[in-house]
């Protein structure tokens, strides 16, 4: 019961930090309607082992526009039938998109990521109660002009992410094959780091998901995102925060 309060303790703090905290009006505000199409794959090699890869296709104007192209991979290790541990490597090219780009120059940009991993669930009742926290080393590739065409510099960015997840079942008392099921979750990510600017504060996503699972192979989720972003520069001596809200969709393979 203690763990069951604190989490939604935790889940509601965040939600509150990351909505009411940005009513300020010394913030330049840029909106985005985006669509997020990701699609997960996980191989079992063993009891312990299992190998995951990952693809997210990520636009902006719903369909229209790139916001983003990511390539994840990694390795799981199962520590505990609740526990489980991942390591792995990231690269995404990060287009410009919105009225204020990511970067001062407004180019697409590579980022080259290794991260580490950890996650618990812990069901109660008909709740399946899940937090994962992620650590993140990032090499993000800059431009000294508009002239060229690669990168001439990385800078290396730390970050930390923390992620509260609940799922229930829309019948019976477990997500089984064959059913329905409902998911909420909350996501903040802080930077920190000498090399960190203005985003100490860098994204929270909140995600509100239907899902069916066909069988132990696949599961299909999604609904309504809301991505909050914080811009590492200034702009007109004010900070900037991207408010980019619409549509997730999530396929999961399992083999």
């Amino acid at each position: 019961m203690k763990t069951s309060i604190s989490t939604v303790v935790v889940f509601l703090s965040i939600f509150l930090i990351s909505t009411v905290s940005f009513a300020q009006n010394n913030r330049l505000w840029d909106d985005n309607q985006i669509g997020w199409h990701a699609f997960f794959l996980n191989y079992k090699i063993n009891q312990s082992l299992s190998f995951h890869g990952e693809f997210q296709w990520r636009r902006t104007g719903f369909v229209t526009d790139p916001q983003q192209d990511l390539y994840r991979t990694g390795l799981n290790i199962k520590l505990h039938q609740n526990a489980t541990a991942r390591v792995g490597y990231l690269y995404a090219d990060t287009y410009s998109y919105g009225q204020i780009p990511l970067n001062s120059l407004g180019m697409e940009f590579p980022e080259h990521r290794t991260y580490q991993m950890l996650t618990l669930t812990n069901p109660i009742g008909l709740f399946q109660i899940s937090n994962r926290f992620m650590l993140e080393q990032r090499w993000v590739g800059t431009f000294s002009s508009k002239n060229l065409e690669r990168p001439d510099n990385y800078i290396y960015l730390n970050r930390v992410r923390y992620m509260a997840r609940v799922d229930v079942p829309l019948k019976g008392r477990t997500i089984a094959n064959a059913v329905p099921y409902m998911a909420a979750y909350d996501e903040l990510m802080i930077g920190f780091g000498k090399n960190v600017n203005q985003n100490v504060f860098d994204q929270n996503r909140i995600g509100i998901l239907t899902g069916y699972r066909f069988s132990d192979h696949v599961r299909i989720e999604g609904g309504y995102f809301n991505q909050i972003v914080q811009l590492g520069r200034l702009v007109e001596g004010k900070n900037v925060f991207q408010g980019n809200k619409g549509y997730i969709i999530n396929t999961y393979l399992n083999f």
